[in-house]
Formats: structure tokens, sequence, C-alpha cells
């Protein structure tokens, strides 16, 4: 299987750890091990427990039975704890799709909901969150784009990079569809509980057998160094995902385990400081926003911590972002690493203090650029005088 490039962490990889402040990821600020200790309360007797063995396959039993009661029906034979949601999504697709199946995924989307599907082989059919319908998600063109021949549709919502999401009438929209033709649903839920207009949708799991929802503790809880996520599904799918994992990664580190079975038992207290940023951070973004109409298009998320910003007067935002890392150190993510050149995607999940001034640096960057823009169109009306002043005397000689 000859994979595509992931284009977004060839992009982060060195300037993640380089720029002064990032203003472009899709999760909120990280928690030190001392602050997530003190809000779960694990113990230096808790740690000293931990015996380094190996553990099982499909995760710890009581991560597992963690995971299961929060986000699932309650029974963990239903749950597997993954290396974050990208092992989850790497297995799943690889254990249930094979050359020539068809599988429905949306655009723009994080590459890991459509790249492995498209390795495999698969004929993909785009649905598209289009930025002059507000990228509201359109389920009728859902229908028109399914088939009897489609194995899969994979959905992230709230969505990663837009922030769009769905109603709980278009959710249950979605699963009698796909449902229909007996397909396979993949929900990316990895932003499930940062919502802003509404409350957080439901499990699909919980009402389509054919569901599967995918979840991890890196972007609304601030944990995304631990690496870990998980996968809700029936039993004989998880078996199939089991059987490729035996190959690959085997299992979890019981620390690991053990502080995200915490983490996910005590979630409300880490969740809660997160979203009351998130919106106090929003509402930021939203007034810069409004002070730059003519630089600076704008849809509100209605989950999430980023949003997809479109900016009509730079004709080249890979160039404007990696000038922005270099001169402003400011991190953004240019719309090309989802395919889509003419957008950047800004997180606003971090420090206030942080946002706040990696805005003001991006003003700067786009009164500079500008400038710039005027400066050259000035020069190019002067070259086409000049050569027409030329062309004149030319004609009268």
């Amino acid at each position: 299987m000859e994979i595509a490039p992931a284009l977004l962490e060839y992009w982060l990889r060195d300037r993640y750890f380089t720029t002064e402040l990032d203003i472009s990821s899709s999760g909120v600020e990280n928690f030190s091990f001392a602050e997530l200790r003190d809000l779960v309360g694990i113990t230096h007797d808790d740690l000293d427990q931990i015996v380094f063995r190996d553990s099982r396959s499909y995760g710890g039993p009581e991560l597992r039975a963690a995971i299961a009661q929060r986000w699932g029906n309650g029974d963990p034979e239903h749950v597997m704890a993954t290396h974050g949601s990208s092992e989850a999504l790497f297995l799943i697709m690889q254990a249930l799709l094979r050359p020539g199946d068809e599988v429905i995924v949306l655009d723009p989307v994080y590459h890991a909901l459509y790249a492995v599907a498209e390795a495999i082989g698969c004929r993909l059919k785009i649905w598209r969150l289009r930025f002059e319908d507000q990228f509201v998600p359109d389920t009728t063109e859902l229908r028109r784009l399914l088939s009897p021949q489609t194995r899969m549709v994979v959905v992230n919502f709230p969505h990663n990079p837009t922030g769009a999401s769905v109603t709980l009438a278009q959710q249950a929209e979605i699963i009698e569809a796909v449902s229909e033709v007996g397909a396979y649903l993949i929900w990316d839920g990895a932003f499930t509980e940062i919502t802003y207009d509404a409350p957080p949708l439901p499990d699909p799991t919980l009402a389509y057998h054919r569901a599967i929802s995918v979840g991890t503790l890196s972007k609304a809880y601030g944990l995304p160094g631990l690496r870990v996520g998980w996968c809700i599904a029936a039993p004989e799918v998880l078996d199939r995902c089991i059987q490729l994992r035996d190959y690959m990664t085997l299992h979890l580190s019981p620390m690991v385990e053990l502080i995200a079975q915490r983490a996910i038992e005590h979630a409300d207290r880490l969740l809660k400081p997160h979203l009351d940023q998130a919106r106090t951070n929003l509402a930021l973004l939203e007034e810069w926003v409004a002070q730059h109409p003519a630089e600076v298009e704008y849809v509100r998320p209605k989950g999430g911590v980023s949003a997809f910003l479109r900016l009509p007067a730079v004709a080249d935002t890979e160039a404007f972002c990696d000038d922005l890392a270099s001169t402003q150190r400011v991190l953004l993510v240019p719309g090309n690493c989802f395919n889509h050149p003419e957008f950047v995607r800004i997180g606003f999940g971090g420090p206030t203090a942080e946002l706040r001034e990696g805005l003001a640096r991006i003003s700067e960057a786009l009164r500079v650029f500008g400038q710039q823009a005027h400066s050259q169109m000035a020069a190019e009306q002067v070259c086409g005088t000049v050569k027409g002043a030329v062309s004149v005397d030319s004609h009268s000689t």
C-alpha cells in the first residue's frame, strides 16, 4: 500500500516546535502532569503500584469500562483502546475495506479520514462542505451519493478544520440514510464535547449496529502527548482490528492506561476549563475577524476549536503562512494541507494571551502583505505606462 504524504504533519513537523505562538492546532491547551494529577487524583502510590508488564490487546478492563460508561452502551466488550484515534482509523479501514470498495468522505477533512481508504484502492465519493453554504452539511447530497455499493461513510462532527457540525435531527438522518444501504458509518467524534450552540451529539453506535465511533483524549482534553484513543464498535469488528494490531502496536502501556482511565472517570473536570476558555477565545477571534472585513472571510464554528479562514487578498497562503512562521514566529496551517489552498486553519483552543498576540501579528503580516501588493500593482502600472509610451514613440518614428 502506497499512501499519500500527510501534508499537515509535514507542515507541523518542525514548525510546531520552532515557532513561538501556535494558533494553528485543533486541540485545547495542554495539561502538565502535575495539573492532571491534581485534577483526577493520581497519587505517587498509584504510580508506584504499576507493573510494566504487557497489557491486554483490547485495552485494560478498567480503561475499557470507563470509555464504555461515558460514551458507549456500558459494555466494555464494544470498546478497544488505541494509540490515539489515528490508529483506530487505520485499523478500521484496513480491516473492513478492500480495493474497489465505494467510500464516502468529507471535503475538506483531516487526512486520516480518507487517505488510508484511498491507498487501499477504494473509490472515493466526496461529500463537500462548501464555504458559500456556511459549511453546513447537506444531507440531501449525502443521499444522492449513497448507493447499494457504498461500503463505508466517514464523517467528523464537529468538523476539523471548519468547526461545522450537524443537528440532532441531521445526525439521525445521516444514520438512517447510511443504514438503508447497510454501509458502515465511521463517526470521528474527536470534538464531540466542545460545542457552542447545542448539546453534544449522542454516540451513533447507540442507534446503529454498523456505526463505529472513534474518540481521543488529544483534542478536547488537552492530553495529546498521552496518545490515547478508542473505537466503539460491534465485537466482531474489533476482533478483525485486533488481528492487524497483533502485527503492529500490540497494546498500550499500563501507565498510560491508568492515566487515561482516571482522566475519563473525571472528564468533566478536564473539560470545563477548556470549554470556558474556548468560548472566550471564540469571541476574541470573532472580534478580530470583524476588524478585517476586507482581508478575512469566516464562518463561525459550531464546535471544536478550529476555524477555516479565507484570505481573499492572499494569492499563496502557503507562502504567507511560511513567512508568518519565519518572520512573526506564529504558526498557522495553510489550506493546501486540506486540499483547499485559498484557506488557512486557525486554532483558538490555547491560552487567550497567546491567541491575542498571534492575531495581532497576523494583522501586521496582512498589513505588510497589503502594502507589498499595492506597491507591486503600482510598479506594474508604471511599467505598463512606460511600455505604452515607448510603443507610441516607436510608431511615430
